[in-house]
């Protein structure tokens, strides 16, 4: 038996093992696709196990992260950071081994995948930021930008439609050096693909613009190791590599599904050991496995020393560019008073304008930026004024043209933030979010810190119909932990909201406006707190009045109507509510006080999110249903949102007080309106 072919068979063997003890976990895959990802590791894959980090590494994504004990035992051959008991507590609390890849737990894992094709689209996004950062970056004989990236994905991952819309996208944008290795065992979960599954897969990849490369029989290394040199060869289109494998493999369940995702059972583990001549002890490395995957693991270590002194090079003869380089890594301050002095106090606007100024003056501060749009930037107004459009022509340049790709697009932005030294916006109308939402999700547990711009926020985008009228998008997008969503009601808001985006480690979802809305002298950057009171009344409030966005001119305006039937009326923007959660109890109360129960909250958007600030005895003034066409100041009117509804409200929430006569204003304690 070769050394490479036990390398192989080490890997099969310490995935089932984990699997096994565990108790849970998908062995078909880790048996099936040894060859292919030990091949690549040992052959192709350039990192560096004493600084996993390294900049100038490949990236490697297991697109099919339901395979993440082969991608664990991989790093452990290797020489990761994941030991002999990490493998043994597979898939249990807390440990270094989670039933999926997650990014931030691991060593070596580039990014949480699991829900089939989103590794895939991170991919595009790691290879987009590799060639925009290498045409600013590099010079003739100083390539220190100079990458692959690689994934591996199954049948499964090029079933979602996800994969097509990202596949599509690099092949457009030529890239390269992106290399997908595609671990063809045609089983799924249900059985054999033929009754699902029968496109001509080579076909499709090639009519995207890829080069389209076969290898019969996935055990064959030599195979293998020309396919991926062809692959690196071709620079002018991506690469899809189809690796037939048997799911299995080597095991008594080999080509079954049955073993795709449960553990094999003891009996066929011990068959398999059979099978494949092993006679170590359970979760042990043969020596020479051991000694020769050290071996390979030095010399590539070497890569990044010669790439440390290219740098130092570097450094010497493009001074500029170097500390450019650096910054690009460590990010750009922002210049809040800058940014408060691009608003119009005196002139109503829409958000989406205010934000589009905001984010044009943050770009020529911040090189490192890049927006795309869904084939949407005219109207969401992201596009960044005389950066330029990435593309096969221009490398270099900033606005990323995602086409109607949504779902994509998050995900590809989602690896362009995970590769490091940019900051990356991406847009689209709010209805759309959905499409995207999986992406976004994505961005939120591995707190990358995408900024999703999402315009046309409500009702008010008129005549275009439900189809087009968010109303379930927010409280949908609040719902998702470690994910900022800010509704802001004027400029000077739109100010926080990007503000809060480009200094968090968290993703954030900007929602703007279509229609033009008033500005406020009192708004500020007290909105960063997530809360805060808009305009106040002398002595302790009768009633709050708690909006986001358009409906803060509402409140405002009910405000006065309330004060001519001498009220003490409170007015409350809240534009990004889990930020307010997160303040202390003494800001919180000094906003909203438990001792004022009267309340009206106001969002041209679904209820669910206000009971917590309504309590027992507010009210709410939302959508219950979805909008209808018609000019957006008559759907406002028809669905309730008026000062006069507002006014009326607050009324009747202090009205209900009554019959337990908690602070009830003198001149409504007889049933006055």
């Amino acid at each position: 038996m070769s050394i490479n072919t036990k390398c192989v068979d080490t890997l099969r063997i310490l995935s089932a093992e984990s699997i096994e003890k565990a108790k849970s976990g998908h062995p078909g895959i880790c048996l099936g696709a040894a060859p292919i990802a030990y091949g690549l590791f040992a052959d192709f894959l350039n990192f560096s196990v004493k600084n996993p980090k390294w900049d100038n590494r490949d990236r490697f994504i297991l697109s099919a992260g339901h395979g993440s004990m082969l991608l664990y035992s991989l790093l452990h051959i290797f020489g990761y950071n994941v030991t002999k008991e990490d493998l043994m507590q597979f898939r249990q609390l807390g440990s270094k081994t989670p039933g999926h890849p997650e990014y931030g737990v691991t060593d070596g894992v580039e990014t949480s995948t699991g829900p089939l094709a989103q590794g895939l689209g991170n991919a595009v996004g790691f290879a987009v930021a590799e060639a925009h950062l290498a045409a600013i970056f590099n010079k003739p004989g100083y390539e220190i930008v100079d990458h692959y990236t690689y994934v591996l994905c199954g049948d499964g991952c090029l079933e979602e439609g996800l994969s097509y819309e990202a596949c599509s996208f690099a092949g457009t944008q030529k890239l390269g050096k992106l290399i997908l290795l595609y671990d063809k065992n045609n089983i799924t979960i249900e059985g054999d693909i033929s009754t699902n599954f029968t496109e001509d897969t080579a076909t499709r990849f090639a009519a995207q613009g890829w080069q389209v490369i076969r290898v019969p029989d996935a055990n064959d290394l030599a195979m293998l190791r020309a396919a991926i040199t062809k692959a690196k060869a071709e620079t002018e289109r991506p690469s899809i590599v189809i690796c037939n494998t048997k799911i299995g493999y080597g095991s008594p369940l080999e080509n079954s599904a049955d073993v795709h995702g449960a553990p094999m059972g003891e009996a066929n583990l011990i068959e398999t050991k059979k099978r494949l001549n092993w006679t170590e002890e359970p979760f042990e490395v043969p020596e020479d496995v051991k000694e020769h995957c050290r071996r390979i693991a030095e010399k590539k270590a070497q890569e990044e020393e010669k790439w440390n002194e290219l740098f130092e090079r570097y450094e010497k003869v493009y001074p500029l560019l170097a500390a450019k380089y650096k910054q690009f890594k460590e990010g750009y301050d922002i210049d809040l008073a800058q940014l408060e002095a691009l608003i119009d106090r005196d002139k109503a606007d829409a958000t989406r304008t205010s934000g589009g100024i905001i984010l044009n003056a943050l770009a020529n501060n911040m090189p490192n930026l890049m927006s795309g749009s869904a084939d949407l930037a005219p109207s969401t107004k992201t596009e960044l004024k005389g950066k330029g459009h990435f593309s096969p022509e221009n490398r270099a340049g900033c606005n990323i043209r995602f086409g109607i790709r949504e779902h994509a697009m998050a995900a590809i932005c989602n690896g362009i933030s995970l590769h490091g030294g940019l900051k990356i916006v991406c847009s689209t109308f709010f209805s759309f979010s959905d499409y995207m939402k999986a992406g976004i999700r994505m961005s939120a547990l591995m707190k990358t810190p995408v900024i999703y711009v999402m315009t046309h926020d409500s009702i008010g985008v008129g005549e275009d119909g439900p189809t087009h009228q968010p109303v379930e998008q927010l409280i949908a997008l609040r719902s998702i932990p470690g994910l900022s969503v800010y509704r802001p009601c004027d400029g000077m808001e739109t100010v926080a909201a990007y503000a809060y985006a480009f200094t968090h480690d968290n993703p954030t979802v900007i929602v703007l406006s279509r229609q033009n809305l008033n500005q406020y002298a009192t708004t500020s950057e007290n909105a960063l707190n997530g809360a805060y009171i808009l305009d106040d009344c002398k002595d302790e409030p009768d009633v709050l009045l708690i909006g986001t966005g358009s409906e803060i001119q509402l409140c405002v305006e009910a405000k006065k109507l309330l004060e001519d039937e001498n009220l003490n009326v409170r007015v409350v923007s809240m534009p990004c509510m889990n930020e307010f959660d997160s303040r202390s109890a003494e800001y919180k109360q000094s906003v909203l006080p438990d001792s004022v129960k009267a309340r009206v909250c106001v969002e041209a958007a679904s209820h669910y999110s206000w009971y917590q600030y309504a309590r027992d005895y507010g009210e709410i003034i939302a959508m219950t249903t979805f909008g209808v066409s018609g000019p957006a100041k008559v759907l406002f009117e028809h669905f309730g949102f008026t000062p006069e509804n507002v006014a009326d409200a607050a009324k009747r929430s202090i009205i209900t007080l009554r019959t337990e006569n908690i602070n009830v204003p003198a001149n409504l304690k007889k049933g006055k309106r």
